[in-house]
């Protein structure tokens, strides 16, 4: 049985400029700011929005590698997971402090998506490039260092992944979602906030893997796999279908409420901003994909926005 879609949802383009492969949305609160990542353009990304409309240019920030994932920082700047490290910026476009070094080989893995929790702890997965194993891991960064959480980058028996995903928690901060975007799995743990330890894994959500040979225009259908994910205050996980062109509502008993379509065929990663957590910001993959998809969605690559009726919750601080 199919979800219910949410018919015509009406999205407008925040921005004209397509980045290669946008990641890594977060409101700023204070600053009434859209924050996001291009991970091939290497590049951070900041617009101020009201309502659906942003208000002056992109401002772009140009790195020497990619940037997996940002977070705000407790007092101003933010927290990066570039491909060698995760790193401390007080300002825009400031100097980076080391924060910790990339525990894995760096020719074949980097960091990709991760967020901070409610205690203020960094949380960052890694991506194995080669995709041919699960050595990608998830790792916590706190004021004892970097701890690898779930995986192991030499032996991927230990609840390793391909591609570190989808990283979120509920609203109460009891249960942890990880998703594997090449398994097209979702994963569910119990959470302890005090230890910021993860037991009881479950599957969550799994979506149906991709035929062979199958190609967006196509007679073969596809749903997507599981990408970035952000969660509502109702504690529903709202899932990006990258090649899916779908947005997924999963209520926290793993039930799909409802699917939103996208404009872009790849969305990457949805979050809630605006004065009421009530704007849902997507941002949209472009680089790799075929001009025949491209001209069909010709605002991939772009960020989109549209109201909905359940707030999200507000983005978690890293507490240096």
């Amino acid at each position: 049985m199919h979800a219910p879609a949410l018919s015509s949802p009406t999205w407008t383009a925040i921005t004209t400029e397509p980045d290669g492969l946008g990641e890594s949305p977060f409101w700023h609160p204070q600053e009434q700011h859209l924050y996001w990542v291009d991970i091939p353009g290497r590049r951070i990304a900041r617009v101020a929005v009201q309502g659906l409309q942003a208000q002056g240019p992109v401002e772009y920030w140009p790195l020497t590698q990619e940037p997996g994932c940002i977070a705000p920082v407790q007092g101003g700047g933010l927290i990066m997971a570039l491909r060698d490290g995760i790193y401390l910026a007080r300002e825009w476009g400031g100097p980076l402090q080391l924060l910790a070094a990339a525990p894995y080989d760096t020719s074949k893995q980097r960091f990709n998506d991760g967020k901070c929790d409610a205690q203020g702890r960094f949380w960052v997965g890694s991506l194995y490039e080669p995709k041919d194993q699960a050595l990608g891991a998830l790792f916590r960064l706190d004021g004892q260092g970097l701890h690898a959480m779930l995986g192991d980058t030499k032996d991927e028996a230990h609840g390793g992944v391909v591609t570190a995903n989808g990283l979120a928690w509920s609203p109460d901060s009891r249960t942890a979602y990880w998703a594997d975007t090449a398994a097209h799995q979702v994963r569910a743990f119990d959470f302890d906030t005090a230890s910021g330890q993860l037991s009881h894994p479950r599957v969550f959500y799994q979506a149906i893997p991709k035929s062979a040979g199958w190609a967006w225009g196509g007679a073969t259908p596809y749903g997507g796999r599981p990408d970035g994910a952000a969660v509502d205050a109702e504690g529903c996980y709202w899932s990006a279908q990258y090649e899916g062109g779908r947005l997924l509502r999963i209520a926290p008993s793993g039930q799909v409420l409802a699917e939103v379509p996208t404009p872009a065929l790849c969305p990457t990663m949805p979050c809630f901003g605006g004065a009421d957590l009530k704007t849902l910001f997507i941002t949209t993959a472009r680089h790799g994909r075929s001009e025949q998809e491209l001209a069909h969605y010709p605002g991939a690559g772009c960020v989109w926005a549209m109201r909905v009726e359940v707030a999200g919750v507000p983005v978690n601080v890293y507490r240096a």
